[in-house]
């Protein structure tokens, strides 16, 4: 069985996005090289990722290029490979195609269907997507976090999480700091089944 790991930069104030639209690429984040081949290694090692629409749209609308953009340092072509060579599963009720090995879920019972995908999977499944997140967390299928915080208080944006009722209880797995500042902490969500 596979194990559901939701990866994600984060503020201080568990923040995404400090305003709609940014993608997560605001001026707020420290992402060098240090911090970029953790991430590259980290998705490396995942047996597939499962993205909601705009996470795969916004990946989808970068990698592909970079794999062929001379101007890029070295990791950030490693990461495009990884991610356009990635088994991927893109979970949205208005695309029903998608390139660069991706299949498309997207019907009603889509969190069945991906339960049904954990059960079959080998290994960790990448989760991309705050919404999609907060989907397998309500199942109790999100089995883990690893979450890259930036040392940011935005103060709004969109949370790690939509609207969440009840407390997380989390266990520690791993933890790294890098020189930029970023810490990783790496997290078991207790209750996942």
């Amino acid at each position: 069985m596979g194990s559901f790991v939701y990866g994600m930069n984060v503020s201080l104030d568990l923040r995404i996005e400090q305003v709609p639209g940014d993608d997560g690429a605001g001026e707020w984040l420290r992402i060098d090289e240090e911090l970029h081949r953790a991430w590259n290694e980290l998705d490396a090692g995942l047996a597939l990722s499962v993205q909601g629409r705009v996470m795969y749209e916004i990946m989808e609308a970068a990698w592909p290029k970079a794999r062929t953009d001379e101007s890029l340092p070295d990791y950030m072509h490693e990461y495009a490979e990884i991610w356009t060579a990635q088994r991927k599963v893109l979970v949205s009720r208005t695309r029903h195609t998608a390139d660069y090995n991706t299949t498309v879920i997207g019907s009603d019972d889509a969190i069945e269907q991906l339960a049904a995908l954990k059960a079959e999977t080998n290994g960790q499944i990448g989760v991309g997507g705050a919404t999609l997140a907060t989907q397998l967390l309500r199942a109790g299928l999100l089995d883990e976090l690893v979450l890259a915080t930036h040392p940011t208080i935005l103060g709004f944006g969109r949370p790690l999480f939509d609207d969440y009722d009840r407390p997380i209880d989390l266990d520690l797995l791993d933890q790294q700091t890098f020189a930029s500042g970023v810490t990783m902490h790496h997290y078991a969500i207790r209750g996942a089944r």
